[in-house]
């Protein structure tokens, strides 16, 4: 922080050197503070003297921090012709900055003045005060923790006086000391202190916002003695010494010099070299000894050994740890169970070759180094020279024996001894036979092997595993002993690899005899097929074309096939496909477009891949020309069908002949009971007003459906009387004596849109003859009608001098009720009964 103070310093001092020789002294810089807390704000003031030269009346003063204007809160000349300008940086955020006062001198800003801003903390209160006395230095050393970082330049002094009490009272000051530059430590020489004398140490942190001090430390300087370490050596062998037992170290050490007259007490750890074990600590050892005898430890394993001292009975500091001492732990005989396995082969009668295989089972944790292995025909305890058959340090041996021997010796030795010998009976095959041996791949890199187990119970199993077919014969396997006979199965895992045939032999062994061996191929993953069956035409047509191929053959260690998959794109890149099973080897392609080109690929796919075949491109035969003559005429003929079915259906069905021609039916050639519609149970119902003797009463009223029509030209618009009933609803009102029982009217003859034309009203009692009324048909009644029209003719219309029918156009008086056509025709046999009820009429 000094450093860049310094050089704040100088850069201004440069600028100032450098500024033109009219400007020197014109401006001088005032602050409110030298060195403020971060983040609080700061004044500053500039005033330019008025012998300045470059002064005038529109002068104007410039601030900049650093690089950046900032601007002037007021600027005024005082009475002494001086110009000031002020201004107030409301948070300085900046531990250190550069203020100048500048003034725009021709066409450039000219700096006449500049102050360096501080902005920081106060000093923390200095923590974790602690101190050793050291004997080597002669020092005691104390060091703290100083806090945060303040941004200013900080001082640390580390206090002390001599004290005969608790610390409460000084006796004697002791000169302060001060550290270097960013230490955090300091030593008090030996010729300021009393080793047995209480001492109060505490440190000052000072800077230009403040001090603190930490708490006081109380303490003598040999309480707080901190001694070097001691050395370790390794405890030779000696001839009145026997030498250590497997899994002990013998060591001694030597403590430091001038610590001789201090009573101590040190600590051992030990660590293994190999490996990450952590630190094991041994208890405290007695420094006047010198010597240890660590047992406890691996056999033949080398460690790493350390030791560190402190005071004993009196207060101190734990020394440092030693250096580390490296030995190796004795060997012990191993302690290992063999489990071994054989084949034998007849030479001649009185020769048998042996093959021994063996694998060690630790029975402890430290079960001792093997560093190679014994085979013989008896125990090597014995006496007689006995020759030795193997001496090995691989897990096989092979060997002859005679054909009467049964049983040799396996031993496992290191320089320690021999382990305990384990006698190899060679067993033979007598015992019942496994049941349905069978494999399951797992994975690519391991094997299930299940069985069937057989009765009795084995007392154990044997797996054999290897290179099958083609391998040669005499390819190394692997062999694994499973001492649990109630279990049907075991996971391979060593030496497993995807892609490849193994032979797995298990053979159960019983307790004098072994089963006989039960051999099964398996791979734990298969290949896929090397090659799709290549595709062919076989037929093709002008819609269809036949493919064929041939299955391929099924290949050794290849997953088989499970499906083929067919796909076929047309010119247009639009593409098919589908599926079908292994056993399929041939397919009809259906639905293709005549003449067209056709790209076909078979993919055969296993359950490991899938394999492409050959491609096959193909073109459908073209139409010929007779295919096409009897295509058109048969579109042809549909064409000239549809159109006949639909004139017959327009001219046979009324509802759609009627707007052409309109179904008039022809009073003179018909009878009432004949075109009057039908009477429904359900449209029949009687008028309110029965009783009412001024109306004449209504015998039946006939609802008949039929589409709405305009009125004609000649039709009264009046809502009086029956001329104002809608046209969807036609009224027929028979007259007649009510007593009377009612003839039920013939079936309608025709259809449901005949034209109603006549109403017919009246009583036979009153004094008016029955009427008739004719207002609600829109058609004419008759196509044309001769100038003289007889008695029985309808009156209604008259020949026009042009010779076209026309409609008598009613007299509005007459409300719609003209003089009866008693000479009527269809009207002669009419019985007409009363008209009560038809006010609303």
């Amino acid at each position: 922080m000094a450093g860049l103070g310094a050089w704040n310093l100088a850069r201004a001092a440069l600028i100032i050197l450098l500024l033109p020789r009219s400007l020197e002294q014109c401006g001088h810089i005032s602050l409110s503070a030298p060195i403020v807390r971060l983040g609080d704000p700061i004044t500053a003031s500039c005033t330019i003297s008025q012998n300045c030269s470059h002064l005038d009346s529109e002068s104007h003063i410039v601030w900049k921090l650093e690089a950046e204007l900032q601007p002037g809160e007021r600027q005024q000349y005082l009475p002494n012709g001086t110009l000031q300008s002020t201004i107030t940086l409301p948070h300085l955020n900046r531990s250190r900055a550069l203020l100048s006062c500048c003034l725009h001198w021709g066409n450039s800003l000219q700096i006449l003045d500049q102050a360096e801003l501080q902005a920081g903390y106060p000093p923390a209160t200095p923590h974790n005060l602690s101190c050793l006395m050291n004997l080597t230095t002669n020092s005691l050393t104390c060091q703290w923790e100083p806090g945060p970082n303040t941004h200013l330049s900080t001082n640390f002094t580390l206090k002390s006086f001599k004290s005969r009490g608790n610390c409460q009272s000084r006796e004697d000051s002791i000169p302060d000391c001060v550290p270097e530059d960013g230490q955090s430590h300091c030593s008090i020489p030996r010729k300021h202190l009393q080793l047995y004398q209480n001492m109060g140490i505490w440190v000052q942190a000072k800077n230009a916002l403040g001090t603190s001090v930490s708490p006081k430390l109380c303490l003598v300087p040999m309480d707080v003695v901190k001694l070097e370490p001691p050395t370790l050596w390794a405890l030779g062998p000696s001839p009145e010494v026997a030498p250590p037992q497997p899994g002990c170290l013998r060591l001694r050490w030597e403590t430091w010099k001038p610590s001789l007259h201090i009573d101590q007490k040190c600590e051992l750890r030990h660590q293994p070299l190999l490996g990450e074990a952590s630190w094991d600590l041994v208890g405290a050892l007695p420094s006047r000894t010198l010597q240890y005898e660590l047992c406890g430890l691996l056999p033949s394993t080398a460690y790493a050994l350390q030791m560190r001292c402190t005071r004993w009975r009196l207060p101190g500091h734990w020394s440092n740890w030693s250096p580390s001492l490296e030995l190796t732990t004795t060997q012990r005989a191993p302690t290992v169970r063999m489990d071994t396995w054989w084949r034998q082969r007849q030479l001649d009668p009185r020769t048998v070759d042996v093959q021994l295989f063996w694998q060690p089972v630790p029975l402890e944790e430290d079960s001792g180094q093997i560093q190679g292995y014994l085979v013989s025909l008896r125990p090597s305890d014995k006496a007689g020279a006995d020759p030795m058959l193997c001496n090995t340090t691989e897990l096989n041996c092979t060997f002859q024996l005679p054909s009467e021997a049964r049983e040799v010796i396996l031993e496992a030795y290191n320089t320690a001894g021999t382990s305990h010998p384990t006698p190899v009976v060679f067993l033979e095959s007598g015992g019942p036979p496994l049941g349905r041996l069978h494999t399951v791949a797992r994975d690519p890199h391991s094997l299930w092997v299940g069985w069937e187990p057989p009765s009795p119970q084995p007392r154990g199993y044997v797996i054999e595993w290897g290179l099958g077919p083609p391998s040669p014969s005499g390819s190394p396997k692997t062999w694994r002993m499973e001492h649990n006979g109630s279990i049907a199965g075991t996971l391979l895992q060593e030496n497993i690899r995807p892609f490849q045939l193994y032979e797995i032999t298990v053979t159960p062994l019983y307790q004098d005899t072994k089963g006989p061996s039960q051999h099964i191929y398996a791979y734990s993953q298969e290949m896929a097929p090397s090659h799709g069956p290549e595709l062919h035409l076989r037929h093709i047509g002008k819609t269809w074309a036949q493919l064929e191929w041939v299955p391929e053959a099924p290949e050794l260690g290849r997953s088989p096939l499970t499906h083929y998959t067919i796909f076929w794109t047309n010119a247009q890149d639009r593409s098919f496909s589908t599926v079908l099973n292994a056993s399929s080897h041939s397919f009809v392609l259906r639905g293709l477009e005549p003449s067209s080109l056709y790209h076909v690929h078979l993919m055969a796919a296993s359950q490991v891949w899938a394999t492409n075949s050959t491609s096959l491109t193909l073109m459908t035969l073209a139409l010929e020309e007779s295919e096409l003559h009897i295509l058109l005429g048969l579109f042809g003929l549909l064409v000239l069908l549809i159109c006949l079915c639909g004139a017959a259906q327009l001219c046979c069905r009324p509802s759609r002949k009627n707007p052409l021609w309109p179904s008039v039916p022809d009073p003179a050639h018909s009878s009432l009971g004949s075109w009057v519609p039908t009477i429904t149970t359900e449209d029949t119902f009687q008028l309110p007003s029965l009783r009412d003797s001024s109306m004449p009463p209504i015998t039946k009223i006939t609802v008949l459906e039929e589409e709405e029509k305009k009125p004609g030209p000649w039709e009264s618009n009046d809502s009086s009387g029956t001329c104002g009933l809608p046209s969807l609803v036609q009224a027929y009102v028979l007259q007649g004596d009510p007593r009377v029982p009612r003839m039920q009217p013939q079936p309608q003859s025709g259809t449901s849109d005949q034209v109603l034309y006549v109403q017919v009203l009246g009583s036979p009692t009153g004094p008016r003859p029955g009427h008739y009324l004719r207002c609600d048909s829109t058609q004419p009644l008759l196509g044309g009608l001769t100038p003289s029209p007889k008695s029985y003719e309808n009156l209604w219309f008259q020949t026009s001098p042009l010779g076209t029918p026309e409609p008598l156009v009613p007299n509005p008086e007459d409300d719609c009720i003209f003089e009866p056509l008693l000479d009527f025709p269809l009207l002669q046999g009419l019985r007409v009964s009363g008209v009560e009820g038809l006010g609303g009429f």
